[in-house]
């Protein structure tokens, strides 16, 4: 959620560029800056998570692209996967077997495994 400053600066001085499919908003200055480039944001909807902003858009946030790619970038190819966010410190975050939270217990290294050890 964007803070109360965010939506403030966003009402005075922002022009919605456009909505990826996630709902967030993209805005750029109404007016064009001199001597720098003109500032370019996101409103989130919901949770501010910045890997929820889609390839198409992110170039266009970072300066890759001047005008956001077309609603036809945002057409799925059978390959790709819908967006997950980051997990990471959450509940749900992935945890490999043998981690301490899934229980701290993992097979014994099979034989194809040699212990380094140094050479003095």
């Amino acid at each position: 959620m964007a803070t109360v400053g965010t939506r403030i600066y966003t009402a005075l001085f922002g022009k919605r560029v456009g909505e990826d499919r996630f709902g967030n908003v993209y805005y750029t200055e109404k007016t064009p800056a001199k001597g720098r480039r003109t500032k370019r944001w996101v409103i989130y909807k919901g949770v501010d998570e910045g890997s929820k902003v889609p390839a198409e858009w992110h170039a266009w946030l970072h300066y890759t692209l001047d005008a956001p790619l077309s609603e036809k970038a945002e057409d799925r190819y059978d390959w790709q996967k819908e967006h997950l966010p980051n997990l990471t410190g959450t509940k749900h975050a992935y945890r490999p077997q043998g981690h301490e939270y899934s229980g701290g217990k993992r097979a014994k290294a099979t034989g194809d495994y040699q212990a380094w050890s140094p050479e003095g």
